[in-house]
């Protein structure tokens, strides 16, 4: 396991579409491995792939104590919202009233190939929804309406980290060719 570089917004990874995971291998288990011990080590209540730069359909989770993960999710939504507050490992600092679907069931798999199914509401359904939508090259800041965009982004350019070239390094996980 090794703690891995947690990308910034600005690095395009974070907002292109990962690829669905075919090959529930070793490098997988070795991705989930990495993911949870930088999303602890953080902290944060989630890590999707992209954010380490792999372009992948993972991500961790930690809420209320229970950390898992979640490959290729597909969620089914409810219909009843909740705006609270949310942040991002990948925008350090910031925080933002976020509308999202109060209650979540999300069905996919471990990294082992097994079917999985998580259901949850309030900060789990936001966690799951987050962590999904940086699957779909979607930021947090992408769900607020205009003004609280605008101000969204005033802030960003303000911390120390905005603006810097991100470091990219070679991912320890291998992607087939033609699908990075």
């Amino acid at each position: 396991m090794a703690l891995q570089q947690i990308r910034l917004f600005g690095d395009p990874v974070l907002t292109t579409r990962a690829l669905p995971v075919t090959d529930f291998d070793k490098e997988l288990r070795v991705l989930v491995r990495d993911l949870t011990e930088t999303m602890l080590d953080a902290p944060g209540a989630g890590l999707a792939a992209p954010q380490i730069g792999v372009s992948l359909r993972v991500f961790t989770y930690c809420v209320d104590g229970v950390v898992g993960h979640l490959i290729n999710p597909d969620l089914d939504l409810s219909d009843e919202l909740q705006d609270g507050p949310e942040g991002c490992l990948s925008l350090p600092g910031l925080s933002f009233d976020t509308p999202r679907a109060l209650r979540v069931v999300a069905k996919g798999f471990d990294m082992h190939g097994e079917p999985v199914v998580i259901e949850g509401s309030e900060f789990l359904a936001r966690a799951v929804q987050h962590e999904t939508d940086h699957l779909d090259g979607i930021l947090f800041i992408d769900r607020l309406d205009v003004e609280a965009r605008r101000e969204a982004m005033r802030a960003i350019r303000e911390t120390e980290w905005f603006g810097t070239d991100p470091q990219v390094r070679l991912s320890p996980h291998a992607i087939r060719p033609g699908l990075g």
